[in-house]
């Protein structure tokens, strides 16, 4: 007996959490608040995922203890070794008590409420809660509506006496019942879409053509965005001309200013308002729905504008891959040179990485989707057949039941360990991806806003327990899905059973993972981007027209694009080469007397007067090195120069219309440290 994997498995959901949130969110710039609520709730999510194959162990070590043998009419105990990480019973319960119910709080009280005081338009902490009290009055009458109608349910029928134990179970079963809905149309896309992503991704000409795709759809979208920014814009300009210092409003008008990015304040200013444009006198409800609208369109303005950027860096890269690929010298060459470090210069160098993305690097997407394609089998084999008990035919309850016989704990640890982490990669990773209402994205390198790292929390907190769940039917240790009397998890008796509500125990519990098959078998067919397309919204279907205009669209973007960085490039190297001919120290000056033959004094003074004042404007840039080229900056940084510090999204600001037309100018004016407070608008 021993705590040790226990406590290693909570370090290391611990780390993974941590990790994660620190990619996608902003510690330094996000409420303290909330990413403490995403961490724990993450970080619980994760929990019951490592966790959960220790219990199974110490479940299989109790049953394989107390067996008994009928043996010539004797009763004989077999007793089995004792796995290392096998710990008390009571151990698990406290631990899925506190895990699971904690989770439940989060995902359907707290976040829920968190999420809409953020997009609130109000100004006063009673405002807002106000009104993430309307807005989530439909969600919670809907939560509330089928937890009523199953108390009816079980209060009319006889021989059923309704204690805290059975609340508790409907309770659980209302909300793994829904997450079960939500995991079935994860899986059905995700079990099928993870492998022949993997496949697409060994193809950089296919994968270009979907980038491409992509581009041109993402354009589209982002003038969207840039639209609706200037339209609010526009309503802000005119209210401001009506509300002046000493009005009753004035206050907060200047809280939604403050929101508002610098660059964009200053071309808000700079707009001319038509003289037909209403003067009427706003009112308080006026302010506060333009307060949510400026937050709403911000939102949008700053997710479009990471995902073109993050897809610019992809293109660049798949291109350059296609065009390495045959080269004779074997050196992966950059069409944009990246910053050096250690790590290039010395280990990944061009030869290494000429030998990775063009020769190894396609096989092994290969490999990981063979392998991935063999375990989607596995699994969707195993949901359609995981009721049958005897024969078993799920695949991982025979190879459970084979380890259960030779006493192999390591390997029911180990599989168990696999199959909870594919099936959890898979509707993860559908999560991260997924974009809802055109609000929710998970973008990388701290660039996610506070609304959608709470959503994604709420996300996994819901989907996790369904899924632990229903990975212990496939592997037959649900006593009350196989029907079967075994000793049962410490996890499943926190979460209970669903035997209290018929219907859902009888049918649905057991019969909704097979619709997996059926949205397999649609996304494998690619049935449902047919049906979006036929919609109107445009999905990547290769034998359609549309698809092929938008592909050779987002062609002609790029290409725009990159004569605009190229541009850039060339601009940074004169720059660079005149700072070379003259230092900014002034130690090395030009000589007039060994100026060229014939060319007149007053020329030359005129020339060297153009150069100093292109040396100054040279000075005001972010060029600091000759080893660091800062005309491009990192992912990571966009959002900083993207958006002014007022609006929480960033610390810098900068030009929003001649990004690229002349490198990167950093505008280092600052407006304040942002609140970090919940209560910041107070």
């Amino acid at each position: 007996m021993s705590y040790a994997p226990l406590i290693s498995k909570i370090l290391l959901s611990f780390f993974i959490s941590s990790t994660v949130l620190y990619r996608y969110g902003n510690w330094f710039r996000h409420r303290i608040f909330v990413t403490l609520t995403v961490l724990l709730a993450w970080f619980c999510s994760f929990l019951i995922i490592f966790a959960l194959p220790l219990d199974v162990i110490s479940t299989v070590y109790r049953q394989q203890n107390h067996t008994e043998i009928l043996l010539k009419d004797n009763v004989t105990k077999v007793c089995c070794d004792e796995p290392w990480s096998n710990l008390p019973e009571r151990v698990f319960i406290n631990l899925w008590r506190t895990v699971y119910w904690s989770t439940q709080f989060l995902t359907w009280l707290i976040m829920p409420m968190m999420q809409s005081y953020i997009k609130a338009g109000d100004f006063t902490v009673k405002g807002k809660l106000k009104s993430a009290l309307v807005d989530n009055a439909i969600y919670y009458g809907s939560y509330l509506l089928i937890c009523g109608i199953l108390l009816i349910y079980l209060a009319l029928k006889p021989g059923i006496d309704l204690d805290w134990n059975k609340l508790k179970a409907i309770a659980s079963s209302a909300s793994n019942t829904w997450g079960l809905f939500l995991l079935v149309l994860l899986l059905g896309y995700s079990l099928v879409e993870a492998p022949r992503g993997f496949w697409h991704n060994s193809n950089a000409s296919l994968k270009l053509t979907q980038y491409y795709f992509k581009a041109a759809k993402l354009s589209s979208d982002k003038a969207e965005a840039e639209e609706t920014v200037d339209d609010v814009l526009e309503s802000l300009q005119a209210i401001s001309m009506i509300i002046r210092p000493g009005h009753y409003l004035h206050e907060p008008l200047e809280t939604i200013l403050q929101k508002v990015p610098v660059e964009l304040k200053e071309r808000m200013n700079r707009r001319q308002i038509p003289e037909d444009a209403p003067h009427d006198s706003p009112t308080e409800k006026t302010l506060v729905r333009l307060h949510r609208q400026t937050i709403k369109s911000l939102q949008v303005l700053q997710r479009t504008e990471t995902q073109w950027n993050i897809l610019l860096e992809k293109i660049f890269l798949t291109e350059d891959t296609l065009k390495n690929q045959v080269s004779r010298d074997r050196q992966f060459k950059h069409t944009f040179p990246r910053k050096r470090t250690w790590f290039t210069q010395y280990i990944f160098t061009s030869v290494v990485e000429w030998y990775w993305k063009c020769l190894i690097a396609p096989y092994c997407w290969k490999l990981i989707a063979i392998v991935t394609g063999i375990m989607s089998v596995c699994i969707v084999w195993s949901e359609v057949t995981f009721f049958s008990v005897s024969p078993p035919l799920s695949i991982f309850a025979v190879i459970v039941n084979a380890a259960k016989a030779n006493y192999d704990y390591f390997m029911i640890e180990a599989l168990s360990t696999f199959i909870i982490l594919y099936l959890s990669f898979c509707a993860y990773s559908t999560v991260l991806k997924i974009k809802l209402l055109n609000l929710y994205y998970l973008a990388p390198h701290h660039q996610t806003n506070e609304h959608s790292l709470i959503f994604s929390g709420m996300m996994f907190s819901r989907l996790t327990p369904a899924l632990c769940l229903n990975f212990l039917g496939l592997i037959h240790m649900d006593s009350h899905v196989i029907h079967s009397e075994i000793n049962e998890t410490s996890y499943t008796q926190i979460m209970g059973h669903m035997d209290v509500i018929g219907i859902i125990s009888h049918g649905f519990n057991v019969y909704f993972p097979m619709a997996i098959l059926v949205f397999c078998l649609a996304t494998y067919f690619s049935l449902g981007s047919r049906f979006l397309s036929m919609l109107g919204f445009h999905q990547f279907v290769g034998d359609e027209e549309m698809t092929t205009d938008l592909v050779e669209e987002g062609r002609e973007l790029i290409k725009r694009e990159k004569r605009k960085r190229q541009r850039a490039e060339e601009s940074f190297n004169r720059r660079k080469d005149f700072q070379e001919r003259f230092p900014v120290n002034g130690r090395a000056r030009p000589n007039m007397s060994n100026s060229e033959p014939g060319r007149p004094m007053q020329q030359l003074e005129s020339s060297r007067i153009r150069d100093s004042y292109n040396l100054d404007t040279y000075n005001r840039t972010t060029y600091t090195s000759d080893e660091v080229d800062t005309r491009f900056p990192p992912v990571e940084d966009d959002i900083d120069q993207r958006f002014g510090a007022s609006t929480g999204f960033g610390r810098n600001s900068s030009n929003l219309d001649t990004r690229f037309a002349d490198g990167y100018q950093n505008d280092n004016r600052r407006v304040g440290v942002p609140p970090r407070g919940i209560f910041d608008d107070v």
